[in-house]
């Protein structure tokens, strides 16, 4: 039985996500790594194994604590609310975001998916949970009245998660409220689109 951490194993992923969430995986160095976390090469070598496996561990813990913590949130909510919520939250972080770091996810999928198969399942698999909560929010609100019929449920939870995508993307370069407001506003339009 190995010995128990002597560290907040969620303060030093924290640590880890952001190091890497605000240099990418490439320009992050172990060096950098252990500035971030407080913890040696060597703890941090027994406790993740590699600079990738720091990476992908941090990357996980990043969704469950970024995406997951955001789905449970806007579950609660009526379905059109629901994703109007989640919207408002990314515009909101978007805005706020002062170093332009955008998504972890969507850093990763464009640094690291390409040539990485393992971290592109973990990428598309935190991708299509977004899916799946616009799709679960579409169907019970096109059941209750609230979202359209016009379009197929599954056609607009893949175009929400599309314009999710992109509006991370333009924050980065273009963070200017009326641009990413547009983007959202249609995509929110077309599910009351009679």
């Amino acid at each position: 039985m190995g010995r128990p951490r002597e560290f907040d194993e969620a303060e030093v992923l924290d640590a880890a996500a952001g190091c890497f969430w605000s240099q990418g995986y490439e320009a992050t160095s172990v060096k950098d790594l252990m500035k971030r976390t407080g913890l040696t090469a060597a703890s941090l070598y027994n406790a993740y194994g590699d600079k990738r496996a720091i990476f992908e561990t941090s990357l996980r813990h990043y969704i469950e604590r970024s995406i997951g913590e955001r789905i449970r949130r806007c579950e609660a909510l009526p379905p059109r609310d629901a994703i109007q919520a989640f919207f408002h939250d990314i515009l909101h972080r978007s805005l706020a975001d002062r170093e332009r770091k955008g998504c972890m996810v969507v850093n990763s999928a464009l640094e690291l998916a390409p040539h990485d198969p393992e971290l592109q399942k973990v990428i598309a698999g935190a991708l299509r949970r977004i899916e799946r909560f616009f799709l679960a929010c579409t169907e019970k609100g096109q059941a209750n009245g609230t979202i359209t019929r016009s379009r197929p449920a599954h056609a607009l939870a893949q175009h929400l998660l599309a314009v999710l995508m992109g509006v991370r993307v333009l924050a980065r370069a273009r963070p200017e409220r009326p641009l990413l407001e547009g983007a959202i506003g249609t995509a929110l339009t077309l599910l009351d689109d009679r």
